[in-house]
Formats: structure tokens, C-alpha cells, sequence
């Protein structure tokens, strides 16, 4: 049978602290029976008799006497290092790790991030942005988020909210182009493509056709691997974009942007939170999970309907024919 070290050890060493096997079992809340055979276990493990019995008491022995003295020290630290463990856990204070992707991190998880540092300020959240999928287990990551499903077995996903990918234009751009009426006239205006940071390749834009999401290339007239400068150019009325709802949605309640073609609007993926075993969690990460899935979960202030959506782009085609 397998020997379970620290319990044999720290049976023993309780034993010769209390002079008494029971009340070394009683301690560590074991049967005095499993006390004996741990105690026996160590002795047939090192090889040596440990303490001299007879029905009434027990002394060590010259061995026992000499791996007292060394494994006692021992076995203090040990504990003191896991009462430390247990203590980190529990405290509202420390490092928090957390990483996302560069799009969607600042405009979603920014203002849960600062609501969370108000109300704890003793945290120290520890912020990486990247769009690679990492291994967040060899990374040290206490919470991630990201679009898609994760690939990595062992974490837990919750879902957060759709992600929305609608084409869009600027009144100004309207005005002076006009609007397309299908994603055929596309060729025939000035679209601003994505160029993937990982692949380097330019990507196709993603439609919904009947129930299914294709690609549809575009021919740029405008490229970049910046969401930030891709927004500002259609925001500029340089070019017609596609954008995400989570960058879109607040320009297009303002009017800053008219939807355009919404019923080919991509629905297709969603934003997710990731984090390991809940059980074991410091009490600082699940006090932010938890903050992060009340904040965020269906929220609408990143997805539009398409009630909004059809009427915003009824709105925008109306104004750009009056004009």
C-alpha cells in the first residue's frame, strides 16, 4: 500500500508530542486505528522502529529521537505554509491576473475593472492584453476573456453576451456615396477591411445569408489591424466598415453611424469569460467573476435588436434620400 507521507509523519511527530497514539488520532480527527497504521507505515517505509510500546505507553526510540528532531521543524513550516495559502486565499488583497483581447477589453471589461478597484482597492489587478490564445494555466491567469469558445480543457466558460458584426457607414459617407442595397453593390463602394495581427492576411467580412454565416470578401479600399483606427475611419466617412456591436452599438444609437443591410448582420459568436476551478479560487477572483457576470451577462448595452437594428437603418437610408 502506498505510503501518504505527510499524515504518517505528522502522526508521528504528534505522537511523540502528546505520548499518546489516540490522542494523536483524536488531533487530527482519524480513527486510532488509521493512526496505527500510518505510524506503521512510516516505520516499515524508513526501516526503522520508532518508538518502543507497551500497553500503556510509548517512548521513542534513539532513531525516532534523531527524525524527530528533523522532521518537526520541518513539519511546522509546512504548516505555516499552508495556513499562509489558506490566509492569501481568503483575503480581499493581492494580485489579480487577467487577460483579454486589445478590441473588446477596454469599452467591456474597463468600467467593471474600475468598479471592481473602487470597491477593493486592496487588489492589485495585473491587466494583459492579447489576441493569441495562450495557455492561461502555464500564464498564471486568474480570469480571462475572449471571443469564442476556448480550446483548452480544465476552464470553466460563461457566456456573456453576443457578439454582433454589422456593416456600417457615416451619414456623411451616405450623403456623398449613397447606400448599398445588397451585398453585391458592396464591390461598388469603399470598404474598410481588417488585416488578422496573427495571420497577417486581410479578412473577409462575415454575413448571415437564410440561417448560415459565410465569408464575403471585400476589396479594400482602406486596411488596418487596428479596430480603433478602422472605427475612426468609418466614423470619418472615409469608407463603409464592419464593425462589432461592442464598438458599434453606443455610435449607432448616437446617429454617428447608419447599419446598413441588417438583415445580413453576423450574430454568430459571443464574448466569453473564462477562470479555473471556482472551489479553488482566491476569494478576490470570484468576488470579480462575479461582478463581471452581473455587469455584463445579456447585456444590452452591446447588442442591438433587430427591431433597433432595422430601424436605425430605415432611419439612415430616409435621411440620406432626403438629403
Amino acid at each position: 500500500m502506498p505510503i501518504n507521507e505527510l499524515r504518517s509523519i505528522t502522526t508521528f511527530v504528534r505522537t511523540a508530542e502528546l505520548g499518546s497514539l489516540r490522542k494523536a488520532a483524536a488531533v487530527q480527527s482519524i480513527t486510532p486505528q488509521a493512526a496505527s497504521q500510518a505510524l506503521a507505515q512510516l516505520e516499515q517505509h524508513l526501516g526503522v522502529r520508532l518508538f518502543h510500546r507497551t500497553t500503556r505507553s510509548m517512548a521513542l526510540t534513539e532513531e525516532g529521537q534523531r527524525f524527530l528532531e528533523a522532521a518537526q521543524p520541518a513539519l511546522l513550516g509546512l504548516q505555516r505554509a499552508m495556513q499562509t495559502a489558506k490566509i492569501t486565499k481568503d483575503e480581499m488583497s493581492g494580485p489579480l491576473r487577467i487577460v483579454g483581447p486589445h478590441s473588446m477589453f477596454v469599452p467591456v471589461v474597463g468600467p467593471v475593472i474600475k468598479e471592481f478597484c473602487k470597491a477593493y482597492p486592496d487588489v492589485q489587478p495585473d491587466v494583459q492584453l492579447d489576441d493569441r490564445i495562450g495557455n492561461w494555466v502555464e500564464d498564471r491567469v486568474d480570469i480571462g476573456f475572449r471571443i469564442g469558445m476556448s480550446p483548452h480543457e480544465g476552464v470553466i466558460a460563461r457566456r456573456l453576451f453576443t457578439l454582433q458584426l454589422i456593416i456600417c457607414a457615416s451619414p456623411e459617407y451616405l450623403q456623398r456615396c449613397g447606400a448599398p442595397d445588397s451585398l453585391d453593390a458592396l464591390g461598388a463602394h469603399k470598404c474598410c477591411a481588417y488585416r488578422s495581427t496573427n495571420k497577417g492576411r486581410v479578412l473577409p467580412w462575415q454575413v448571415k445569408i437564410s440561417d448560415a454565416v459565410v465569408d464575403h470578401p471585400v476589396a479594400p479600399a482602406f486596411c488596418t489591424n487596428d479596430e480603433d483606427i478602422e472605427l475612426a475611419t468609418v466614423l470619418s466617412g472615409v469608407a463603409i466598415g464592419q464593425l462589432a456591436s461592442v464598438i458599434a452599438a453606443r455610435h449607432i444609437r448616437a446617429g454617428r453611424l447608419v447599419p446598413l443591410l441588417t438583415r445580413h448582420v453576423a450574430d454568430h459568436a459571443g464574448f466569453f469569460l473564462y477562470y479555473g476551478s471556482r472551489a479553488a479560487q482566491p476569494v478576490r477572483a470570484r468576488a470579480f467573476i462575479d461582478l463581471a457576470l452581473e455587469r455584463l451577462t445579456d447585456s444590452s448595452e452591446f447588442v442591438l435588436s433587430e427591431k433597433e437594428l432595422a430601424a436605425a437603418e430605415r432611419k439612415g437610408r430616409k435621411l440620406h434620400k432626403a438629403n
